[in-house]
């Protein structure tokens, strides 16, 4: 994780990635360090194909949070989003996270600044997961929003 750290990765940074996602250097259009509160390593894949393709070696990823983002092709994959998206955490056993705000924050932040991404668009995320998870993105004066919509999986009421 590199909480703070903003910009584009380091090739030794990358490297290790690579080994983490099973990537080759060709796979990857572009690779970023994005913070919006956590720190991501985000790698900008060709298509949403390449994104669901990943197969993660989580040994190898154990210390990092990496993100991958890859673009929607309309005829290929639809209108449903603009962007897949996945989450990759390294920690523990490692694990999937089947919707990140934080890492979608950061994601929007770096492809609207660059003008690879509109300032409002959508973003799939879980779909290997088994989830259909939509997130909801807008550039409104300078900030960015995140939303979306949510199952509520469990309720409770705590009294102290």
């Amino acid at each position: 994780m590199a909480d703070g750290i903003t910009g584009p990765v380091g090739q030794n940074d990358l490297a290790r990635a690579l080994t983490g996602l099973r990537l080759a250097s060709e796979d990857v259009l572009d690779a970023q360090w994005v913070d919006n509160g956590p720190g991501w390593m985000v790698l900008r894949l060709r298509s949403r194909r390449d994104v669901l393709a990943v197969q993660p070696d989580w040994q190898a990823l154990k210390g990092q949070s990496l993100g991958v983002v890859g673009a929607w092709d309309s005829v290929r994959d639809g209108t449903g989003a603009q962007f897949e998206v996945r989450a990759f955490v390294g920690g523990g056993q490692g694990g999937e996270d089947p919707v990140t705000g934080s890492l979608n924050a950061g994601i929007a932040q770096w492809l609207i600044e660059s003008g690879i991404a509109p300032a409002k668009y959508v973003a799939s995320q879980g779909a290997v997961l088994g989830r259909a998870g939509r997130i909801f993105v807008e550039k409104d004066s300078g900030d960015i929003w995140i939303g979306g919509n949510v199952v509520a999986r469990i309720a409770g009421t705590i009294t102290l």
